[in-house]
């Protein structure tokens, strides 16, 4: 069967249940600019750089933003964030008994997170820092996603092609990235209304499940046979 010479993962929504707490610190920067984001235009931050999250929570609330505004405003974010996730980041159901099989088949696997290292670092470690060959994180590369800089890093890491690689993304912004890099992209989406990218395809339409709680190595080389051609 024809396997991935890597599999690159996202984090934030694909290894842990973060993105509800995303949310939550993402409301939180809104307020203090002065206006709750809508729903709508919440889901437009989701796998996005603070930077562009900061946009748009600035315009939403009519805010004109100085360059001393970033640190103030990145700073207040990322620390309700790190709150957060160590007062409640779970890992999905699944995926740590899978990363162990992969690892056990020694396959070389990365993070690839537009989340900065200072959040990071803390949900790497309760995934499992042990699985990963390199973890890349948002502020590490030049462009986060949807630029495809991180994937491309990956790949160069892993001394691959991006072609042999999979990714495992939840959000439309990574897919994008992703797809970009030309790695092989297996969409993971939170809900129906997530943008499955022309490219990319649907855990559902491979496994019939949302997530990944209950797959086998085998079923992961599966998919990515079917999907690479």
């Amino acid at each position: 069967m024809k396997k991935p010479l890597a599999i690159f993962w996202d984090m934030d929504g694909t290894l842990t249940n973060s993105e509800l707490l995303w949310e939550e610190a993402t409301y939180f920067l809104s307020e203090i600019l002065g206006k709750r984001l809508t729903p709508e235009q919440r889901q437009l931050t989701v796998g996005s750089t603070f930077e562009n999250t900061l946009r748009i929570c600035a315009e939403a609330a009519g805010v004109e933003l100085t360059e001393e505004d970033f640190p103030k405003y990145q700073a207040l974010t990322f620390n309700k964030t790190h709150e957060l996730f160590a007062e409640r980041l779970e890992v999905f159901p699944g995926i740590q008994n899978l990363l162990t099989q992969l690892k056990s088949d020694e396959m070389p696997m990365f993070v690839t997170t537009n989340t900065v290292r200072h959040v990071a670092d803390s949900a790497i470690d309760t995934v499992g820092r042990h699985f990963f060959t390199d973890t890349i994180c948002g502020d590490e590369v030049a462009e986060g996603k949807p630029a495809p800089d991180m994937y491309l890093e990956a790949a160069r890491r892993a001394g691959v092609a991006p072609s042999d690689a999979l990714v495992f993304e939840d959000s439309t912004t990574g897919m994008r990235a992703a797809l970009k890099a030309g790695c092989n992209v297996i969409g993971l989406p939170e809900h129906d209304g997530v943008e499955i990218p022309e490219g990319a395809v649907n855990i559902k339409d491979l496994s019939g499940n949302k997530h990944l709680d209950g797959a086998k190595v085998e079923d992961v080389y599966a998919w990515f046979a079917r999907i690479s051609g």
